[in-house]
């Protein structure tokens, strides 16, 4: 099949997010034709160039999330008038304060699971393993600190409000332009400030002047960007019969618009919540904090909504999702794949390392919380003399080159250098060190380094840096946040973050009992081998491609070179017959077949005609085509269960009711005396007998003796489908 690919930031940047998992995704399966579609972040992104890309992808389409060109489109007056209408039922469900609004989902609460940060309102994260929690601050939004109040999830009508919105503006640039000049203009700022200002908006948002609603219509003029893209044509998005988006948000938008569009199906896998990391991430005053979370809970509500699976790579991301409104049913948990031969030398070897060492990797920020590390390792150098403590990793930025600096300063000063003798050199039990260094040429020998692999985190997503100790065959002390027990499972100690001496106990526990050692490493590399390879990710993914195929009808006509219909154009997954395949769902209700089938009720064929009013047969015209014309005959007889008279037909019935055979009954017929109405159905009465054609060419015939015929072509069911048992006792 052919596969749209959705990055943000990522594959196939050199320097892209998760770009070595969808190198793996789409190395492992060279059966399929990927399509790359992929946003960049910055400009020097763009300037590193790619990776090299494998045969299998036969397209890259780029574009850059980081600025936008205006198409010089000016709109008219009708164009304007769309503009205004779309982009104002946006700004009213993002600053609306009811449920599902701003105070938004109520499970989010706790989530965040771990530190003290300053996100969305003030949040707070409290530190609790079953991952209930709080979110308050007074200088915060107050919305976000009321999430407990709010009702779980956004309401349908909220939801569709903000969809109509947003696919109000992706068709006004399909069809006109000029989209990134709208949300630019003084118009959209106006349209923003009355949303504000309406009876029922957010607290914060009420609280919003001029210079917040610029910042905020300035970010939602870039997040919105993908909707003016040239993607979504026939030769573009509309002609891969899958979207998998690499993360939600931005990355899942063409997404959206390929489903709105083509009704080409989505895949979301998220190893990370974007909706997370905005609350983490999120800086400014507090209107600004309030309407730009609004904005991006409702985004990730309508891609969970829309999306046909979702597949997130631990249980904790898995509890967004579903505290976000996605669909338990259209969640499927798939662990990240990683390279384990890199690490089989030092997981198959006995281990070298000094047996008083702990070894700490990862980015150097202070999401890790090296000072609780340090401080823990006081106390374990008290109970353990001989301990060393070997962090291995950089800093990327400056709040994280002044955290490292400061980190050294409190290294230097809990553990002064220490000497054997007077004349020997000061030594500290504590070293920084980057990967490529002459001791850590690479991440193997980083962790074979160490005796105990330890993380300190107080937030953490995916523990990465732990799959890879795993697959070394090294026991882990770690806290209690994001994915970490599920990681570990009972392969390693866990203590709860931002508590030193319980580090402490733990890492001494290790240190000091060699055999439990091994044996937690030897069952922490077996689980890594278990639940975290390539291998079981492309499996995963090779499984849930064809699932969402299968399930999913192909409306288009793929045609060759000369203009003809190509055949086996699409995939033979999508061609299975089955309610999947209606074009909508079939209404209840008193439909056309309802109606008519009331007209003709009478005997055996009459009472099943009632059937349109429970909406068995009341949308004849959105049937599928495989399902329209004339019926294909069964070629067994139906059961009879009592012996049935035979009478006259009704002048109307259809011809060779009465007498021989009709023209393309099955083999068998005339039924034999022992044969009776089909199952379910009651028996022709005399009164019964009479009946009037209904809608061509269907007609409706009591005669005892066409059993089949009043089972088959009964009104108010459709043509082909037989009549549900309890249809001739109601």
């Amino acid at each position: 099949m052919r596969i749209g690919l959705l990055t943000e930031g990522g594959y196939p940047y050199v320097s892209g997010d998760a770009r070595l998992w969808c190198d793996r995704l789409v190395r492992g399966l060279e059966r399929h034709e990927f399509d790359l579609y992929a946003l960049s972040r910055s400009e020097r992104q763009d300037d590193e160039g790619w990776i090299p890309l494998p045969p299998q992808v036969s397209r890259v389409r780029t574009a850059p999330l980081w600025t936008a060109e205006d198409d010089g489109v000016v709109h008219g007056r009708r164009a304007r008038r769309r503009f205004a209408e779309a982009y104002g039922e946006l700004a009213a469900a993002v600053c609306s304060g009811g449920a599902g609004g701003a105070a938004g989902m109520a499970g989010v609460t706790g989530l965040l699971g771990g530190a003290e940060t300053s996100g969305v309102g003030g949040v707070r994260e409290v530190c609790r393993a079953d991952g209930v929690g709080g979110v308050g601050g007074a200088d915060g939004v107050g919305e976000v600190g009321e999430v407990g109040k709010a009702s779980e999830g956004v309401s349908d009508a909220e939801a569709d409000r903000f969809g109509y919105a947003l696919y109000g503006l992706a068709e006004l640039a399909r069809d006109e332009g000029g989209l990134v000049g709208a949300l630019r203009s003084e118009v959209a700022v106006r349209t923003l400030e009355r949303a504000c200002r309406a009876p029922g908006a957010l607290r914060g948002a009420r609280e919003a002047r001029v210079p917040d609603l610029l910042t905020v219509a300035s970010h939602l003029e870039r997040a919105l960007r993908p909707l003016s893209l040239d993607w979504y044509q026939d030769d573009g998005l509309g002609s891969v019969d899958l979207c998998h988006a690499a993360a939600g948000g931005s990355a899942a938008l063409p997404g959206l618009l390929a489903r709105h569009f083509h009704g080409v199906p989505l895949l979301v896998t998220e190893y990370g919540v974007p909706l997370r990391a905005h609350y983490l991430g999120a800086s400014g005053k507090a209107p600004v904090r309030a309407l730009l979370a609004a904005f991006h809970r409702r985004l990730t509500a309508e891609v969970y909504r829309q999306a046909a699976c979702l597949t997130p790579g631990n249980t904790h991301a898995r509890r967004w999702q579903e505290r976000c409104g996605a669909d338990r049913a259209r969640i499927r948990t798939v662990y990240p794949g990683m390279d384990a031969a890199r690490f089989a030398e030092v997981g198959e070897s006995p281990e070298r390392a000094d047996p008083h060492t702990l070894v700490w990797v990862g980015r150097i920020e202070p999401a890790k919380d090296l000072i609780s590390l340090l401080h823990a390792f006081a106390e374990i150098r008290r109970a353990e003399p001989k301990a060393r403590l070997r962090l291995v990793g950089a800093a990327a930025g400056a709040e994280a080159a002044a955290y490292l600096g400061h980190c050294k300063a409190l290294a230097a000063q809990l553990f002064p250098d220490e000497a054997d003798g007077i004349h020997a050199v000061g030594d500290n039990p504590v070293s920084f060190e980057e990967l490529g260094d002459p001791a850590v040429p690479d991440l193997a020998e980083a962790y074979a380094a160490g005796a105990v692999v330890v993380l300190s985190s107080v937030v953490e997503g995916f523990p990465i840096s732990l799959v890879e100790a795993m697959f070394c065959a090294r026991p882990t002390v770690s806290t209690d946040v994001g994915a970490v027990v599920e990681v570990i499972g009972g392969t390693g100690l866990v203590v709860p973050p931002r508590n030193p001496r319980a580090l402490a106990e733990a890492c001494v526990a290790l240190l000091r009992e060699p055999e439990r050692r091994a044996r937690l490493g030897a069952a922490a590399r077996a689980r890594a081998l278990e639940l975290f390879t390539v291998e079981q990710n492309v499996a995963a993914f090779r499984g849930i491609y064809l699932e969402v195929v299968s399930h999913t009808p192909v409306r288009k006509v793929v045609l060759d070179g000369t203009g003809e219909p190509l055949p086996f154009g699409a995939p033979a997954e999508a061609h299975v017959p089955g309610r999947w395949t209606e074009s909508r769902r079939v209404a209840g209700g008193l439909g056309g077949a309802g109606v008519t089938g009331i007209a003709g009720v009478a005997g055996v064929a009459g009472v099943a005609g009632v059937a349109g009013i429970a909406g068995l047969g009341g949308v004849a015209a959105g049937r599928p085509r495989w399902a329209q014309g004339t019926p294909v005959r069964t070629t067994t007889p139906a059961r009879a269960t009592a012996p049935v008279p035979v009478t006259t037909p009704a002048l109307g019935s259809a011809p060779g009711s009465a007498g021989g055979p009709p023209a393309g009954w099955a083999p068998g017929y005339p039924p034999g005396p022992a044969q009776g109405p089909a199952p379910g159905q009651a028996p022709a009465s005399a009164a019964g007998t009479a009946s009037a054609p209904v809608s061509a060419p269907v007609t409706a015939s009591a005669s005892a003796s066409d059993p089949l015929r009043a089972t088959e072509r009964s009104p108010g069911t459709a043509a082909g489908e037989p009549v549900p048992a309890e249809e001739g006792a109601r």
